[in-house]
């Protein structure tokens, strides 16, 4: 017979699963400084998911300590999240997936006369909440859509951090949220806010059962 104190130092000494790392890329280089039409904002937001960031920026060194602890580190495959990656990780390893781009925001097709600028309370604010509060999409990924992949994703970053050490995505704001949502769901809990400014991330660990 087994002892059963050989089992439950077995248990004891069970991986422990990691932390999960939410990072919003650094600014971009493109300005804001420019009032659009709606057909405008989606030609600024193509060049926005072509531009890689503002030259002169400086990570937080806590995101460097992340990404140092870090076992497993993800990007996504646009270029203002490769460049954050490059900058946080310091030459370590990381790998970039498709599946960690931003949410899209297509704009609702308003009257021409309608000029606003590309801030997230002007365009962004608007294309956000006809995506997710009305679904209004075109051809772009719809809202549904998005939820089901954010939770794929979710569900992959928890695979990693069961295998011990902790986990950095270094990816995108709203799609971010989005995967934070899913991961509350799956038992996390919110260790670390710092909202949806640049270099701004979202830590969550797992909560322990008493």
């Amino acid at each position: 017979m087994r002892d059963t104190n050989m089992i439950e130092q077995g248990k004891s000494a069970a991986v422990k699963v990691g932390a999960i790392t939410l990072v919003r890329h650094g600014e971009p280089a493109l300005s804001r400084r420019v009032k659009l039409d709606w057909r405008g904002y989606v030609e600024w937001w193509a060049k926005y998911d072509q531009a890689g960031l503002l030259e002169g920026q400086t990570p937080p060194p806590i995101l460097h300590k992340f990404a140092n602890e870090a076992r497993y580190i993800f990007s996504s495959t646009l270029p203002r999240s490769i460049e954050t990656a490059e900058a946080v990780c310091d030459g370590k390893g990381f790998t970039s997936l498709e599946a960690l781009i931003e949410a899209p925001l297509p704009p609702p097709h308003l009257p021409s006369f309608i000029r606003l600028t590309p801030n997230s309370y002007a365009w962004g604010f608007v294309a956000r909440v006809c995506w997710w509060y009305l679904n209004i999409h075109g051809e772009a990924e719809g809202r549904e859509v998005a939820k089901v992949r954010a939770r794929k994703v979710a569900e992959f970053l928890y695979e990693k951090a069961k295998e011990g050490g902790d986990v950095l995505v270094l990816a995108h704001g709203f799609f971010n949220l989005m995967v934070s949502i899913e991961l509350k769901k799956m038992g996390y809990r919110k260790t670390l806010e710092e909202g949806f400014k640049y270099w701004g991330c979202r830590r969550y660990e797992l909560r322990t059962r008493k």
